[in-house]
């Protein structure tokens, strides 16, 4: 044994690379033991590289086969029994281990942020560089401020938001599920999980983010629900995101609908002014929701449905119906017309013009896109010529409405069955998602360029995938830039160094 060891270890010191030998490998050490034996609880990937540590080294670096039944843990170098076997009061699943492995490299990836040795990933990219060529007028003014964005993504920092609430018992005490942000990033609706398996409801006012305390004040009210929320989105009926529509599944023989929450149940800031209209539509289990702030279709909301598009005019109470072959999961109105997008759980993605009257066949689908998933977030851009699409294989692809063609493709995200939502921020150049795997990651809009991908404080789960919002001026006009997130109990702010 002595002697075919040397021989192995010469042929490899002359080739440079290991040699398997010949014949039958054996698993383990000591000497042979019949098949009708105890098995062992481990099993050494290579025997003949203990004691020599540039053999171990090549064990690292080379590619270790499988065996049926076993796993191979690299930190002991060693094959480890799955199950079934002797160990059951321990057991070893492939998702534990991948559990493990998940977070290993999370803690490892929090400890090099909490260390600030973020480096950005652009080779070369720094202040001094930008502001050199912003200078010598190498860069427009869009650019350079598209590039100082994404420099200070590389260098945000997360800090913990202290929430504050007139009653106490509100804040930190639920979990949060869903954070939207108005449309000037004052506010954010939240929805939280209560114990009872319901949903509750609340605004976070983000004033105080500009402050050095860095605290928010929460309002919560007693609206909860016991029925799932699936889609949440912010109305303008009386004034700009007046109010917050919710759409919530039914369950037993209670229907679903869709809500229209005023936003002044909320807010105690001024306690004479009246609330604004409540009103609740019956509707079948909706996946989605969008309001319409194009002027002529004012008044209304759509709700994606079970293989059909429904939109209601809230004053009126008239409603328009468009058959698909499809449950409709993401939809968004469009400004500048009266067009609906919708994305299906078939990968099809098509608008609707509301005003027609025609709705027989397919004939009403204006533009049709297709992915090879289900569509799970749809993002129109400013100008309204191209279109953000997420689905479930994890692509993330931009189309060009006029050639009806995909233009980019965002490499990176991980999706497999959640409806997770996209945030595109064109002003910043910056397009955010959070994926099923609990990482954040951020991308360059205009190369498609991964930025920096942030870890979760909190160990990955499928009830723990965090929710977040990204602004230049979080707060209002006078606000601070940065990320929030919301994961379990607690809220973090990302702020730009």
């Amino acid at each position: 044994m002595r002697g075919g060891r040397w021989r192995g270890e010469e042929k490899r010191g002359r080739s440079g690379h290991r040699q398997r030998p010949r014949g039958r490998r054996r698993l383990g050490h000591g000497p042979d033991r019949s098949e009708q034996e105890e098995p062992q609880t481990s099993v050494n990937a290579d025997p003949s590289s203990n004691g020599n540590p540039s053999s171990s080294s090549l064990t690292q670096n080379s590619v270790v086969p499988e065996l049926p039944g076993f796993y191979y843990d690299p930190e002991k170098k060693r094959y480890f029994r799955l199950l079934p076997g002797h160990n059951n009061c321990n057991p070893l699943t492939k998702e534990s281990i991948q559990h493990k492995a998940m977070e290993s490299k999370r803690l490892r990836l929090l400890e090099e942020e909490e260390k600030q040795n973020k480096k950005t990933t652009r080779p070369g990219l720094n202040s001094s560089m930008l502001l050199q060529k912003r200078q010598l007028g190498l860069l427009s003014s869009t650019s350079y401020c598209r590039m100082v964005h994404e420099l200070k993504v590389n260098c945000m920092q997360r800090r913990k938001i202290e929430i504050h609430s007139p009653d106490s018992s509100v804040a930190g005490t639920n979990n949060f599920k869903i954070i939207v942000a108005d449309v000037a990033c004052e506010r954010i609706f939240t929805v939280n999980d209560v114990e009872h398996g319901g949903c509750k409801y609340g605004i976070i006012n983000l004033s105080g983010l500009g402050k050095e305390s860095l605290t928010v004040e929460m309002y919560d009210n007693l609206y909860f629900t016991n029925r799932k929320v699936n889609s949440v989105c912010w109305a303008s009926l009386t004034h700009p995101d007046s109010h917050v529509l919710l759409c919530l599944m039914g369950i037993a023989e209670t229907p679903g609908c869709a809500s229209l929450l005023p936003a002044s149940l909320f807010s105690s800031t001024n306690p004479g002014d009246r609330p604004g209209m409540l009103c609740s539509f019956k509707i079948s289990t909706a996946w989605s929701c969008a309001w319409c702030l194009n002027p002529q279709a004012d008044n209304c909301f759509s709700t994606g449905l079970t293989r059909r598009v429904l939109v209601t005019n809230v004053v009126t109470g008239h409603r328009q119906t468009f058959g698909t072959s499809s449950d409709v999961l993401a939809q968004q109105f469009a400004t500048q017309t009266p067009m609906l997008y919708n994305g299906c759980r078939s990968g099809e993605i098509f608008s609707i013009d509301v005003r027609q009257r025609n709705r027989k066949g397919q004939s009403w689908k204006a533009i049709r896109l297709f992915h090879d998933s289900a569509v799970t977030s749809i993002r129109l851009l400013e100008a309204e010529h191209y279109l953000m699409a997420a689905d479930m294989a994890g692509k993330i692809k931009l189309w060009d409405l006029r050639t009806v063609k995909c233009v980019k493709q965002y490499q990176g995200h991980h999706n497999e069955y959640a409806i997770l939502p996209l945030h595109v921020n064109e002003e910043e150049g910056l397009l955010t998602a959070v994926g099923q795997d609990c990482y954040t990651r951020i991308w360059s809009l205009q190369d498609a360029h991964l930025l920096r991908t942030i870890p979760s404080p909190h160990p990955s789960s499928k009830d723990a995938i965090p929710s977040v919002v990204f602004s230049s001026r979080l707060g209002g006009r006078r606000g601070v830039p940065g990320l929030l997130m919301a994961v379990k109990q607690d809220l973090y702010h990302f702020s730009y160094n």
